[in-house]
């Protein structure tokens, strides 16, 4: 969540804050990216689908350039504005993806907790 800070540790920082916000859904707004609910909602969007086409794209560009330069991981951080639903939603997508093409990964929901 971008209202706590940015992760120091992260080498790739991508904002969804452009996407709309299930905190504003009544019925959405206690649940996390991790409900079935919001994800629908937050997918259900063409404006996700397509982020998600050209960020998959962008990161399998990317990773098999930082693995030819022998880094041995890398932190890609994803923020919503509390770092309970849009982030959580697009790292679950993310986290298919990128298990889909064998990448180890390691998933933290640094803010999902936090009031």
């Amino acid at each position: 969540g971008y209202k706590y800070g940015v992760p120091l540790d992260a080498d790739l920082v991508f904002d969804v804050r452009f996407l709309p916000n299930p905190f504003y859904v009544e019925e959405l707004k206690h649940l996390t990216g991790e409900s079935s609910k919001v994800s629908k909602y937050v997918l259900s969007k063409k404006l996700a689908k397509d982020f998600l086409k050209k960020f998959f794209g962008f990161i399998d560009f990317l990773l098999p350039k930082y693995i030819s330069e022998n880094k041995t991981y890398l932190t890609i951080a994803i923020g919503c504005t509390g770092g309970k639903h849009r982030s959580v939603v697009i790292v679950k997508e993310l986290e298919k993806h990128l298990d889909s093409k064998d990448y180890r990964i390691n998933v933290i929901h640094r803010d999902i907790n936090k009031e």
